[in-house]
């Protein structure tokens, strides 16, 4: 069993669980992203695996700055939105946009063409994400898990990197972890670390793919609270996947019921989980908060 932090217990009143002051305190300085974040925006987009259809000529879009969350059933294609924003699954047709530039083709002699790896890796590292399973390199302690990316990917010194992460640890609430190796840490520690690893690199989109469920049930509230004080820290444009309602209405700034490969209804978090217009919202709902 993974050692416990007292910095979960969501009970002390001066701090909430993630290790970050509340509105009791003053939460720290870190260097969470400024400026003017791109929107995201998919016309048409078009995934299959194999015969499978899972979107089918999706249109959304999140504006700069905008907090968004996808609800819906499991296996609708919720994931796969953000695996595309990654470039970790490749698109089958349409356009994907992060800011004024196509994520999967480019510009060349006047034409839009397929996107070459340059012109991914550059888009890359504008989006961060946040998965389920952590994904920390074991061989590496937190520190090193930290820095690794913003040393190789953005060029920054070493010692650059490292002021940063620390910044990052102390605000996440593991500033006396940064020895530490991955399977030292409780799940609820180990995706505070994993979230203050997306935002080293500075993106000005972050991913969050159901960040909570892998943790006990007692250590969601820490890791929550953190990720709501991050989003009112910083200008990220925030997609989010989650099954946790109470947090996709508290994060969000709109809801997207998401079905089959398509929105089925959005709006604002007060109306769609308060008064939901369209029967599929209604059901999925009510399947989900009877659990």
């Amino acid at each position: 069993m993974p050692p416990t932090d007292p910095a979960e217990d969501a009970s002390k009143p001066s701090a909430d669980a993630g290790g970050v002051p509340t509105e009791k305190g003053k939460a720290p300085e870190a260097p969470l992203p400024r400026g003017e974040a791109p929107g995201i925006r998919f016309e048409k987009v078009v995934k299959r695996f194999g015969h499978n259809v899972v979107l089918r000529e999706l249109d959304f879009s999140v504006a700069p700055g905008e907090r968004v969350t996808l609800i819906g059933p499991s296996g609708s294609g919720k994931t796969t939105i953000l695996r595309l924003l990654m470039t970790l699954e490749k698109l089958d047709d349409g356009l994907i946009w992060i800011g004024d530039e196509t994520l999967w083709h480019m510009e060349r002699g006047g034409k839009r063409v397929p996107a070459g790896q340059k012109h991914l890796h550059e888009m890359r590292k504008q989006v961060g994400m946040v998965f389920q399973q952590f994904n920390l390199f074991p061989n590496m302690n937190v520190l090193r898990n930290l820095t690794e990316g913003p040393v190789r990917v953005l060029g920054l010194s070493k010692d650059e990197a490292v002021e940063r992460a620390r910044g990052l640890l102390d605000l996440v609430g593991l500033a006396d972890k940064e020895n530490a190796h991955p399977t030292q840490l409780s799940g609820g520690q180990q995706q505070r670390v994993a979230i203050a690893r997306a935002l080293a690199m500075q993106p000005r989109v972050l991913l969050l793919d159901e960040v909570t469920s892998a943790l006990d049930p007692e250590l969601v509230v820490g890791v929550q609270d953190l990720l709501r004080d991050i989003a009112r820290q910083s200008d990220l444009t925030l997609l989010c996947v989650t099954h946790e309602m109470t947090f996709a209405k508290d994060i969000s700034d709109r809801v997207l019921m998401f079905d089959q490969g398509q929105i089925v209804e959005e709006g604002p978090p007060d109306r769609i989980f308060g008064e939901p217009s369209e029967q599929r919202t209604r059901d999925f709902l009510q399947a989900v908060l009877a659990t």
